[in-house]
């Protein structure tokens, strides 16, 4: 099996998570600025067999587009004209900036660390691919 990646998509800097090859576990990656973003991806893909990426869906709390959907439908037509054999799917994300401070906290993270939001972003993205492996 192929790993699947996850991404928490933001203006400045993206959260990236990854499964493991059996696809049973969600981990971490990195996080990389935005602007790196699909270069970062591409020198991914030449080292590791990707299946699919999910890419958070952020939602208001009345179920619409937040602001930042509009970023991410650019992004998602570079995405997908440049890798268009990789298939792109969304997973909502609401809560995850706050979950993953949460878990965080839980874990005894100091906190000039929990201040750190490119850990923070990926987190966020570990939780968005955590929830996309639990619907199946």
């Amino acid at each position: 099996m192929a790993r699947i990646l996850a991404l928490d998509y933001g203006k400045v800097r993206t959260g990236i998570a990854v499964t493991d090859e059996l696809q049973l576990i969600a981990s971490g990656l990195t996080t990389v600025s935005t602007g790196q973003l699909l270069p970062f991806i591409e020198e991914y893909l030449r080292k590791e067999k990707v299946e699919r990426i999910v890419v958070g869906l952020p939602k208001q709390m009345d179920n619409t587009a937040s602001e930042s959907e509009v970023l991410i439908q650019a992004f998602l037509k570079k995405l997908s004209a440049k890798f268009p054999d990789i298939p792109v799917e969304r997973q909502d994300e609401r809560f995850t900036s706050k979950m993953a401070v949460q878990s965080m906290l839980d874990s005894g993270v100091k906190k000039k660390k929990r201040q750190d939001k490119a850990l923070v972003d990926e987190i966020s993205a570990t939780l968005i691919l955590q929830a996309f492996l639990n619907r199946f």
